[in-house]
């Protein structure tokens, strides 16, 4: 990121007053912006980095990140962990646009509230089988990350679509929406997701709540989910009982890690989150790459 003055007499001439280190050498890189169609027509933007002298092939192991919600846009930005981290390894990373943000105005927003979520996640499904059709991935090295509301999607991702994909990292997440209300800050969410103590909203809530979403006799693919003892906006809570269910009904690839420390953000510091990095990418490796990590079916299910 540089940061450049330009002046009222000579506007074309600019003076760098600051510029942050480069972290990653992003020479060989190509980015580009691309549209996947959603199911109900909907263009979807979202911005692909891979190697640029990568076939399309099918062969790159490919993460793609979404949020979706509360009128937040993603924006392109430099993210050095993701160039070291991913990038380097020879991985390709997608940004979704979905319905729920803010990139395309209100509208965009108003467009996935409440009952209408699903269309956030058919967005978020739309790009994943784009990126397939396109040659970048394939479906069982293609994998998700989310965090926060974003946790919320991927977590979706597992429940609704686990076939499209070959891991998942959820972070932070929101899983549990028949009580997210009384947990912490959730009572001021009510307005992007709808009231779980209202019947009519529920019916609609609970069909895109991960934990009650869960089936059993179903394969899913291996997925981390991490959070933090100390997050002051979405409990823990959210993701220890959608581990507990998952292992009680038997999948062994279900992944948790707890940071005592921290906030929302997850680490308290650079050096936790460089660890926490360290940690999700690493399980990527090994869940795509390596395949240590394998899917797994659950058995039988508690409600």
């Amino acid at each position: 990121t540089a940061y450049e003055l330009a002046t009222a007499e000579a506007p074309e001439k600019k003076e760098r007053i600051k510029a942050l280190p480069s972290f990653y050498d992003a020479s060989g890189l190509t980015t580009e912006q691309r549209f996947a169609t959603s199911k109900d027509g909907t263009r979807v933007p979202y911005f692909l980095i891979r190697k640029s002298d990568k076939a399309l092939d099918g062969s790159t192991p490919t993460l793609l990140y979404g949020y979706g919600g509360f009128e937040i846009s993603l924006t392109p930005s430099y993210i050095a962990t993701v160039g070291v981290g991913w990038l380097e390894r020879g991985g390709a990373y997608v940004q979704a646009n979905i319905r729920g943000g803010g990139e395309y105005g209100p509208r965009w927003h108003q467009a996935a509230l409440k009952a209408s979520r699903n269309k956030a996640y058919e967005d978020f499904e739309a790009v994943a089988v784009d990126l397939v059709k396109l040659g970048v991935t394939s479906h069982d090295i293609l994998a998700c990350e989310g965090g926060s509301n974003g946790g919320l999607l991927v977590g979706n991702m597992l429940t609704r679509s686990p076939q499209l994909w070959g891991a998942i990292v959820c972070a932070v997440p929101l899983l549990d929406m028949r009580r997210f209300s009384k947990l912490l800050a959730g009572a001021s969410w009510m307005g992007e997701y709808g009231d779980p103590d209202k019947e009519d909203e529920w019916a609609s809530l609970q069909n895109y709540s991960p934990y009650h979403q869960l089936k059993a006799n179903t394969t899913y693919p291996p997925v981390l989910f991490t959070t933090s003892t100390r997050d002051d906006r979405v409990h823990p809570g959210h993701a220890r009982k959608m581990v507990h269910k998952l292992l009680e009904c038997g999948m062994a690839s279900a992944l948790y890690y707890e940071n005592i420390e921290g906030g929302h953000g997850g680490a308290a510091d650079n050096k936790q989150r460089a660890f926490m990095k360290t940690l999700s990418y690493s399980f990527l490796q090994r869940a795509l790459v390596d395949k240590e990590i394998q899917p797994c079916a659950t058995g039988a299910c508690s409600s």
